[in-house]
């Protein structure tokens, strides 16, 4: 399969991100002018990421879910509706925790939606049970699995923070423009590491792999749709087991915040092994990296050893 070319929109925004660095000078030193730093809310581990990244030292960010919780999931306290009505700025994915649209929908802190950015033109078919870029479906919002998505969320989250601290507006959009850089370099490695695997069929537990899949040639076939806790029917199963089959996969990946029952099942079924490839949801003590892009690189390797790549 010939090399996808790299997208023209990260490189747009690496060149307005990169200008800002010119920009920037020697930045600030202190927090927001009006005393102490920003207070960020973040809905789940990669918008609190990026918000750290992006904010550097100017913000604090907090993570309205916690370590080892599935954020699908998240059901807030009274006291995290009131943190979030408290925040400066608030980043959310609208759409992927219904507690949280319900809870900023009154909150009077600046609101920034990664979805506005993040280009989210994946839908699963209600039908077929595999992504389409048209088609009637659910909108997959597992936009971070692919690097230069969450870079163009990156570069305009740096705008939402200019605008609430001007006087920091450059150091923003400097950190803006080392995240992208980063991401891009990122996005390099994966393109490269992908670009001649055996097997383009990726069999995962559930379908949170599409913009990986979509970005980097392989096509993804999930055991159960969006939702992590859907559980797969007999049908689901067999129909699974027998692409598997088909096809020769020789890998079925699970994920660690959720059991891999269902992907044993399939892969003891079919004859394959089964690996952790993680959606990064969120981070723990089992997470194969500290960070987002640890945990990415940690993914690739992974993909690399099971579909198998060069």
């Amino acid at each position: 399969m010939p090399r996808r070319p790299r997208n023209p929109r990260l490189a747009v925004v690496a060149a307005l991100a990169v200008g800002a660095l010119l920009l920037v000078g020697c930045g600030s030193e202190d927090a927001a002018s009006g005393g102490g730093a920003l207070q960020v809310e973040a809905s789940f581990y990669p918008l609190q990421w990026m918000a750290e990244e992006v904010g550097g030292d100017l913000v604090t960010v907090s993570n309205l879910t916690k370590p080892g919780a599935e954020p699908h999931d998240l059901e807030l306290t009274p006291r995290e509706v009131a943190a979030l009505a408290d925040a400066d700025v608030v980043v959310y994915l609208s759409g992927f925790q219904l507690s949280v649209d319900d809870a900023v929908v009154d909150s009077s802190a600046t609101v920034f939606d990664a979805a506005d950015a993040a280009d989210l033109d994946l839908t699963l078919g209600e039908d077929s049970g595999q992504d389409q870029e048209d088609g009637v479906g659910v909108t997959d919002r597992h936009f971070w699995l692919d690097p230069t998505k969450l870079a163009a969320v990156a570069a305009s989250f740096a705008d939402t923070l200019a605008d609430e601290d001007p006087d920091n507006a450059g150091a923003y959009r400097a950190n803006a423009a080392g995240v992208v850089a980063e991401l891009g370099e990122l996005d390099g490695e994966l393109e490269a590491g992908l670009a001649d695997c055996a097997d383009k069929e990726l069999v995962t537990s559930h379908q949170a792999f599409g913009y990986l899949a979509e970005r980097y040639g392989l096509d993804q076939v999930g055991i159960t749709g969006l939702s992590p806790d859907q559980e797969p029917s007999g049908a689901d199963l067999a129909r699974v087991t027998e692409f598997v089959k088909e096809h020769g996969v020789r890998t079925i990946y699970f994920e660690t915040l959720v059991s891999p029952d269902v992907a044993d099942t399939v892969a003891d079924e079919a004859g394959a092994e089964t690996a952790v490839l993680d959606p990064i949801e969120g981070l723990t003590d089992a997470s194969q990296g500290r960070d987002y892009v640890e945990v990415m690189r940690s993914n690739l390797e992974n993909l690399q050893v099971g579909q198998p790549c060069p």
